[in-house]
């Protein structure tokens, strides 16, 4: 019988040091363009959430000065829990973005005005403790057009949380916006009025405001229906 032929081994490639380098190099890329996309996705998840930077005061004045609306800065007043359920207050803005207001009663009522969009007045000194809590309103006078409530009722809808929308007949033709924001012992009452609905600068006012209260609570627990 013939010898089989002997299989010969694959020779074992060797690896010069400009290969290896270059390889390493090419992991090197590739683990970079990983993390670089991981952050990308974070930071776009984080915009989504309200993560993103915040409007500054100036800023959110010259949005509201471009749309033709006055911004009212003042110290805020001491937010004392003083008033009975037909209370009122002198407040150092009006409407008001800060001072005493309703407390809660033992039983969990009164406090704050439940959050939501209303067809009539509210209590005053219950939406000052609403903006205690982080929250912003949007006031509306009886001159207002129908069309201006519609516009103001569609944006209220797409920024539910932590907000109130009522008429405030005293306004007439204007719509007004409040807040109360504080930064560590600084403490503001922030009120605009504007003639008109604009996108731009009420959205401008939101971001720069809301959710900065002296007693902020977080945004997803301001839900509409809820104190």
């Amino acid at each position: 019988m013939a010898d089989k032929p002997r299989v010969k081994a694959p020779k074992q490639r060797t690896t010069s040091p400009e290969e290896t380098a270059a390889r390493n190099r090419r992991l090197l890329v590739a683990a970079g363009a990983v993390a670089a996309g991981a952050t990308v996705i974070v930071l776009l998840a984080l915009v989504s959430i309200g993560g993103g930077s915040s409007r500054s005061p100036e800023e959110v004045r010259a949005d509201l000065e471009a749309a033709g609306c006055t911004l009212q800065v003042v110290k805020a007043q001491p937010g004392k829990h003083s008033l009975t359920p037909d209370g009122t207050a002198t407040w150092n803005t009006d409407p008001p973005t800060s001072g005493p207001h309703h407390g809660f009663n033992p039983d969990g009522t009164v406090g704050t005005v439940i959050w939501g969009a209303y067809p009539e007045p509210v209590q005053l000194a219950r939406v000052v403790h609403n903006l205690e809590h982080g929250g912003v309103y949007i006031f509306y006078g009886d001159k207002v057009s129908d069309s201006t409530v519609e516009e103001l009722q569609a944006f209220y809808d797409r920024h539910q949380n932590g907000t109130v929308l009522a008429p405030y007949l005293k306004l007439g033709d204007q719509v007004a916006l409040g807040a109360w924001v504080a930064e560590g012992e600084d403490a503001k009452g922030y009120l605009a009025k504007c003639p008109s609905f604009d996108d731009g600068a009420f959205s401008a006012f939101f971001n720069g405001f809301q959710f900065k209260g002296p007693e902020r609570l977080p945004a997803s627990s301001l839900l509409p229906g809820g104190l």
